[in-house]
């Protein structure tokens, strides 16, 4: 149906100065909305049957003006939606012309957020978006200077069936979509595009299966790889053996948060530190074999600054050179976990995340309160089981730990 748009001056309103405030009034499928232009007129002032100031109206030529120019913009709104044939409503129509869009195209935005992310040291989120943004680069073939309104439902499709001739990963086509959703919403928020346009209402991407396959392993295999022998191996397989001990025995703490530990986090018998993720406190109380980790590795810590390792204070200044070399020495270590799982002749895929899971997955079925533990230990998940680990007192999760052996 067709949409009309007109100034009114609005009667069902009197202001305290006995003015009516003029009002755009949008029509469209038998519906009304109105918005006020924020300014009023005395009814005297206005020809009703004209629809517009009479000659006698102060500020006349200023007030047509105003009714001139937000009229227009409506009409360009319409236009632009017509010509892309989008449906809208008056109230979406009301929406998008209210918000001020300062046009930014793709590449220009996903420029910036790299830009950002990089000068902020947040290097997880800067690789993210830069292969975000080469991967819809090569699906345009380089034409990727368009604005954020030609990303609508027929283009996800298509970059879909894209990624998949690709033979991307579900778990990575998954990622593509929610960081370019995540942009998409940044843009928006920025003022770069419309929110009536947004396509990620009808494009789901929870349709991704993004399952991965079981990560955890049982207790017998853990004391398995605690009781393997290993003192005259070379050092990254001891070094392996003890980072997957700890995090085992340390609630699942992630590689990450073990090279950022330092001994300010010990506290008598007790672990503190906060996640890198999700900036949550954590506090866990140390069992023996723990601490005995804690004792072997923290000879250098006066030097290095951490109690493992991994990051020293004298080296690894920004957070970029952290994360490198983080993602450096956890690739050895799961490369040293493989051998791991060779030597104890169990054909299982050993990373630092299975001791998460894994964690988590014993303690469940030893009987230990679900909400304690959580579920999973998975990424949706996450902070809820954190929330949980931290609202019981210390005495039940030391009763909780004793099932870990």
């Amino acid at each position: 149906m067709k949409s009309t748009v007109n100034v009114i001056c609005y009667k069902s309103k009197v202001l305290a100065n006995g003015e009516h405030p003029l009002m755009i009034r949008i029509c469209k499928d038998n519906k009304k909305k109105y918005q006020s232009l924020g300014i009023s007129v005395s009814p005297k002032h206005w020809d009703f049957k004209k629809n517009k100031p009479k000659p006698n109206c102060p500020n006349k030529e200023l007030i047509l003006k105003i009714i001139l120019e937000k009229e227009t913009e409506f009409q360009k709104q319409i236009l632009e939606l017509n010509s892309e044939r989008k449906d809208y409503t008056a109230t979406t129509l009301l929406t998008s012309v209210s918000d001020k869009i300062e046009l930014k195209t793709v590449e220009e935005f996903y420029k910036e957020l790299i830009a950002k992310f990089r000068s902020l040291g947040k290097q997880g989120n800067y690789l993210v978006y830069k292969d975000s943004y080469n991967s819809i680069r090569s699906f345009t073939k380089g034409k990727i200077d368009i604005p954020f309104s030609d990303i609508d439902v027929k283009w996800l499709n298509e970059y879909e069936a894209w990624l998949r001739t690709k033979k991307n990963a579900e778990t990575s086509i998954s990622l593509s979509f929610r960081t370019l959703r995540s942009a998409y919403n940044k843009a928006i928020e920025a003022k770069h595009v419309r929110r009536n346009l947004y396509p990620f209402h009808e494009f789901k991407i929870s349709k991704f299966d993004t399952k991965t396959n079981k990560r955890a392993i049982s207790k017998e295999l853990i004391i398995k790889i605690i009781e393997l022998d290993i003192s005259k191996k070379r050092y990254y397989l001891q070094f392996a053996k003890d980072i997957f001990i700890f995090s085992y025995l340390c609630g699942g703490i992630n590689f990450s948060d073990i090279s950022h530990l330092t001994m300010s986090n010990i506290i008598g018998n007790n672990m503190s530190y906060k996640r890198k993720k999700t900036g949550k406190q954590i506090t866990i109380p140390l069992i023996e074999p723990a601490i005995k980790i804690v004792d072997k590795y923290s000879v250098n810590v006066n030097t290095t600054g951490y109690i493992f390792p991994i990051l020293d204070k004298n080296t690894h200044l920004t957070e970029i050179q952290k994360y490198n070399r983080i993602h450096k020495v956890m690739g050895k270590v799961n490369k040293a976990l493989k051998d791991i799982s060779k030597l104890i002749g169990e054909d299982v895929n050993l990373t630092t995340y299975v001791a998460r899971h894994s964690y988590a997955t014993v303690l469940k079925n030893s009987g230990v309160n679900i909400a304690l533990i959580g579920e999973t230990l998975g990424h949706s998940d996450l902070k809820t089981t954190q929330i949980y680990l931290d609202s019981f007192e210390n005495n039940q999760i030391d009763e909780a730990l004793v099932n870990l052996l």
